[in-house]
């Protein structure tokens, strides 16, 4: 039976880069779930990842990240990655 391990890590990022680097994550296709926190590490946006997510659907939730990018110089990026045990 195949158990799947989320695998969690952490990296810090400047606002202007934030959306290049959330476009490339979820094309990755292994991300379960991507937190984007402040410097405090206080939680501004969780954007759910789920197999076969249309990039079109993606719109609205890149542009809500595109305001957090605004707002802050510096930001967290917690990505949850899903890893399949054989």
């Amino acid at each position: 039976m195949d158990e799947k391990k989320i695998h969690t890590e952490e990296f810090e990022i400047n606002g202007d880069r934030l959306v290049a680097e959330v476009k490339k994550l979820v094309h990755a296709g292994n991300i379960r779930r991507i937190t984007i926190k402040n410097e405090e590490g206080k939680s501004l946006i969780e954007i759910p990842l789920t197999v076969g997510v249309v990039v079109g659907l993606l719109a609205p939730v890149l542009a809500a990240v595109g305001a957090v990018a605004a707002l802050t110089t510096k930001c967290v990026i917690v990505v949850e990655r899903v890893e399949a045990d054989a």
